[in-house]
């Protein structure tokens, strides 16, 4: 089984609150792309890499100094940056990893997750368990409580048999809220592989201070 990866970094983040994207702002001492980049150039079932960028941003960040990644201009939307990235990759994998580089705490041990979901199964994903109660809220007022049973939050990277997630990104060119939801579209059955509550996605200023809490702490610091 063949794997590679697309790590997907063409966003502007505004919601983090920087005039640069967040993907290049520094964290523990390097960039949420190059920590994306350090899980899986540095894990030894990926084969290949990609990295979608936004054209503004080819020149910035240390991956051109990084051997076998290879670089591709990212789309206007989420979906279309996706397809760029495997449209590289086609003909050179059987399964492949989309990864968003805004989940710098990624590690090996939810990557291997996926990727052995991902040798019984054509779609995989981690995620986590939703254990806080849950409201639905109206004019700043609890209007009601959400039944929290089988929900999970969702996690990447997420995995595709490389044939099928291809396919789906071309039936459905609008794309949709993940791949997940994609292939779901497609007709594809999602495995949930264990995720990890360290695997947060850098959105708000915030998760800046968390994260780098993580990457220190983890690098024994």
């Amino acid at each position: 089984m063949l794997v590679a990866a697309v790590i997907v970094a063409a966003g502007r983040g505004v919601r983090a609150g920087q005039a640069t994207p967040k993907q290049w702002l520094p964290l523990a001492g390097k960039t949420s792309v190059d920590h994306s980049l350090d899980a899986f150039s540095s894990h030894p079932d990926i084969e290949h890499l990609v990295l979608v960028l936004h054209p503004d941003d080819i020149a910035v960040g240390t991956w051109a100094q990084r051997p076998g990644i290879e670089v591709v201009d990212g789309g206007d939307t989420r979906s279309a940056s996706v397809l760029a990235g495997l449209q590289i990759l086609e003909g050179r994998c059987d399964r492949v990893l989309i990864h968003d580089a805004a989940r710098p705490c990624v590690t090996h041990s939810v990557i291997n997750s996926v990727i052995e979901a991902l040798r019984y199964n054509s779609a995989a994903a981690p995620a986590v368990p939703v254990f806080d109660a849950l409201w639905r809220g109206n004019d700043g007022q609890v209007a009601q409580t959400v039944d929290r049973d089988g929900l999970y939050r969702a996690q990447t990277p997420q995995g595709f048999d490389f044939k099928a997630i291809l396919a789906a990104h071309h039936a459905y060119p609008a794309g949709a809220a993940d791949d997940v939801e994609l292939v779901r579209k497609a007709g594809l059955t999602v495995a949930i592989a264990p995720g990890s509550e360290d695997n947060l996605k850098i959105t708000m200023p915030e998760d800046f201070e968390r994260a780098e809490r993580i990457l220190r702490t983890r690098n024994g610091h």
